[in-house]
């Protein structure tokens, strides 16, 4: 049988502790969204106007918003990082940041106060759906991207009706 730490036995999750956390997912997946979506809007607008360049300039805005979308990341993380070092939970702000990197990325060796311990997992589960969402995002992009090379080569065609019922395509 294992041996517990009486700290571990005296911890008791507080009220505080869970809305602090909750306060501060929401401030990140907002963060989050608001930032994807005004990436993904610009990268796709950028991709469709340039059906008849090359499409080195297309993966290139895939490259540069996998950028962004790290940068994003990172200020969400500075987000828990600023909260851990208001808060006193970390030394100072470099290590606040680190460990708000690994616990974010789910590595887990961060180390945060008891009183603290329980956004460890909190901010596992922000890290976690952000990536999530960003793999969404950029699996939309990339669609985007394969999909217009062929559209191009192959010329766009509408399909219509004629007036006995017929369907006819027509070459835009």
């Amino acid at each position: 049988m294992y041996e517990f730490l009486q700290r571990d036995i005296d911890y008791v999750i507080r009220v505080d502790e869970i809305l602090w956390g909750c306060v501060l997912l929401a401030i990140t997946l907002i963060i989050h969204g608001v930032g994807l979506l005004q990436m993904v809007r610009t990268s796709a607008r950028l991709m469709a106007r340039t059906t008849v360049t090359p499409t080195g300039f297309r993966a290139l805005v895939f490259i540069v918003t996998i950028l962004l979308i790290v940068v994003l990341h990172l200020v969400e993380v500075m987000v828990w990082a600023l909260f851990f070092t208001w808060k006193g939970a970390q030394p100072n702000a470099s290590s606040a940041f680190y460990n708000a990197l690994v616990n974010y990325t789910t590595l887990g060796a961060g180390y945060l106060p008891i009183r603290w311990r329980l956004l460890e997992g909190m901010l596992g589960m922000s890290g976690l759906l952000c990536f999530a969402f960003s793999t969404s995002a950029l699996l939309a992009l990339a669609q985007q991207l394969l999909h217009l090379p062929f559209t191009a080569e192959q010329g766009t065609t509408t399909r219509a009706t004629d007036a006995a019922g017929n369907r006819t395509e027509n070459e835009r």
